[in-house]
């Protein structure tokens, strides 16, 4: 006689295989650790071998489990969008919106504009993950997922939103005891705070006219691995910071920052990099993707800087 399956089982291996931990995974479904093993042996009893190799820090995915997972994580997507769609046949758009965006993009910019979008769709929740890695969107299960730069993800949906438009900039009380720049070689006469992230720390590249990029080493008293950090100190008075528009808009406003290096084209990478908004090509006709990718549209003018969304 064949056993029931636990849909339950199955939710809790998911979660294991997608996080390599038992712990996240037990984080997740607000249960206890011991909770979590339980039911990954019984369904490995069930399934008649083992699916996961449990190391001390880790856990990985035998290639039975490999195979398993991959099966699972389709029947369980395929599952959450049918319940969705059934629920919201006679009603707006609900259920939980799976956000991932970088760090300082999603507190200046995402925070606000799910503000508005949930005003506007209160049946919505939504769950914002930020940081500053690339993550795998189909593995993590998020909805959505903002991404700047060359996209590699051939099995996701991508829409361009916005070109990302960078600034070089410093408080005028720096300003006025330090001088001013004048070109990108005089840098190197100035305390640039410059971010550091996984990729180490970024150089700063300029191109003027029709000549080649050209980069530059730029160095400071500060580094940090969080724009915000960066910000403040610059907000007093300490360095020059190269950031995107949409990040110091309200304060090149204010005049509490000023831009300098008018007739420079900035980058913190080679090229001219863009930003991006991906789903998962099964997520993008459901209704709560599909009300948020409508509202991103209305919201956010085109091929426009990030200074310039538009209140609605």
């Amino acid at each position: 006689m064949t056993t029931p399956m636990d849909l339950n089982a199955l939710l809790v291996f998911e979660r294991v295989a997608a996080t390599g931990s038992f712990t996240a995974a037990a984080h997740h479904f607000h249960r206890a650790v011991s909770s979590v093993s339980r039911q990954i042996r019984a369904l490995e009893q069930s399934v008649g071998q083992p699916l996961l190799y449990r190391h001390t820090r880790a856990v990985t995915l035998t290639e039975a489990g490999r195979q398993y997972y991959e099966e699972v994580r389709d029947i369980l997507e395929r599952l959450a969008i049918a319940n969705e769609a059934l629920r919201e046949t006679q009603s707006e758009p609900g259920g939980v919106l799976r956000i991932n965006a970088p760090i300082a993009f999603g507190q200046h910019q995402l925070v606000p504009l799910l503000h508005r979008f949930q005003q506007r769709f209160p049946a919505v929740k939504a769950e914002l993950l930020l940081n500053d890695r690339v993550i795998d969107p189909v593995r993590e299960r998020h909805d959505i997922t903002f991404r700047v730069g060359n996209l590699v993800d051939s099995s996701l949906v991508a829409r361009r939103l916005a070109p990302m438009n960078y600034v070089v900039a410093a408080a005028p009380a720096y300003l006025s005891k330090q001088g001013t720049p004048s070109n990108p070689d005089a840098l190197g006469q100035h305390d640039c705070l410059v971010y550091q992230g996984e990729l180490g720390r970024q150089r700063w590249y300029f191109q003027q006219g029709n000549a080649g990029e050209q980069a530059y080493e730029v160095q400071g008293s500060l580094t940090s691995n969080d724009a915000g950090s960066l910000l403040r100190a610059a907000l007093l008075g300490q360095g020059l910071v190269l950031f995107p528009t949409w990040l110091i808009a309200d304060e090149l406003a204010k005049g509490t920052l000023v831009t300098l290096l008018e007739n420079w084209r900035c980058e913190v990478m080679p090229g001219r990099r863009e930003l991006y908004v991906l789903t998962r090509e099964r997520q993008i006709t459901t209704p709560k993707v599909k009300a948020f990718m409508d509202y991103l549209t209305e919201a956010v003018t085109p091929i426009a800087p990030w200074d310039r969304w538009r209140d609605s």
